[in-house]
């Protein structure tokens, strides 16, 4: 389309394709940047036992509720937070083993000579009797 022939503030499709790569690239720049943190995060602790802890956390939260209002907890409710338990203690056998994404963090943990605790243990699980 001519110029005499476009519409008042219309632009030639060339300067439109323009600005759109300059907001694909901003996005990329932007998803990149996004994805680095999250894998930065996923170092220290993966999103999946992120996620689990704040199931479970709001599970015992609801818990709390009940027996604030002086109501005894649902057995369905108790039946849960034991599941929660015993898949915590499943899940972090399973990040504590070699290999693991905890047992990498506590190897490198184990390097620092001013630890106040002792990483370079075995962690070891026992089932309670309970």
């Amino acid at each position: 389309m001519a110029d005499e022939e476009r519409p008042e503030g219309e632009h030639p499709a060339e300067v439109y394709l323009k600005w759109i790569a300059s907001d694909m690239k901003m996005i990329r720049i932007g998803v990149i940047q996004a994805l680095s943190f999250m894998r930065a995060a996923e170092s220290e602790v993966p999103e999946s036992l992120r996620r689990f802890m704040n199931y479970m956390h709001d599970v015992h939260d609801v818990k709390y509720m009940y027996e604030e209002l002086g109501h005894a907890v649902p057995k369905h409710l108790l039946d849960e937070l034991e599941r929660l338990d015993d898949r915590y203690r499943q899940i972090l056998q399973t990040l504590h083993s070699d290999g693991g994404a905890l047992e990498k963090v506590r190897r490198e943990m184990a390097d620092d000579p001013e630890n106040r605790w002792d990483h370079k243990r075995q962690l070891t699980f026992k089932r309670s009797g309970l």
